[in-house]
């Protein structure tokens, strides 16, 4: 808890000091089940700072991954869930790999990704569209199909025709086919998203 008293010259500082709050036994329970499925606990980190250091994606974001640990080791769980950089992450897993106390970083993100979905909290709706449509065409081919990931995010965002001009080049160059291409076990890819959703996941 801050305490605000007579700083003189800083209360200018103080005016954008937060004031913490205890989380209420639902929040607990909560955070406790995005630690347990991202398979890490937040306790361990030290705050270093070697995730947000090798982070490709931290100049983008308005909290580093190190700040979003420290968000949740303070209870302010509502300010990590609403923190832009939960969907600007790219899930490189270089935090992960860097961390000295094994933190999955990543994990956590993806975790809170998920929970922000599920509360509805989207502060990019394009990269949520992009989440759906990409998960969306590997649960129906078997594999990412790239035209049909364009097509349903240029027309859930508004923005038909975006890219419209790069199609045709990236075919002829082979960059880009215009039906999905057949894999094998295209079946079992289906039931690993079923069993996804049997767990509490999204189908």
């Amino acid at each position: 808890m801050i305490l605000k008293s007579n700083l003189g010259k800083g209360e200018k500082a103080l005016e954008k000091a937060t004031t913490l709050i205890p989380l209420s036994k639902s929040d607990k329970v909560l955070l406790s089940k995005i630690e347990q499925e991202a398979g890490t606990d937040i306790n361990l980190c030290y705050q270093c700072g070697k995730c947000s250091a090798g982070c490709p994606a931290g100049f983008a974001m308005d909290y580093k991954p190190r700040e979003i640990i420290r968000l949740l080791q303070l209870d302010m769980l509502d300010k990590a869930l609403n923190a832009e950089s939960i969907w600007i992450c790219a899930t490189c897993e270089t935090c992960s790999a860097r961390c000295p106390r094994g933190v999955d970083i990543a994990s956590l993100m993806d975790a809170l990704r998920r929970e922000a979905l599920k509360q509805g909290r989207i502060t990019d709706k394009k990269v949520a569209n992009f989440n759906k449509a990409f998960l969306g065409t590997v649960k129906r081919f078997g594999r990412t199909y790239e035209p049909g990931i364009l097509l349903y995010h240029n027309a859930t965002t508004m923005q038909p025709f975006k890219d419209a001009g790069l199609g045709l080049p990236m075919m002829k160059r082979g960059k880009m086919e215009i039906f999905p291409g057949k894999i094998k076990g295209k079946d079992e890819v289906k039931q690993i998203f079923i069993r996804a959703s049997e767990l509490g996941g999204e189908e």
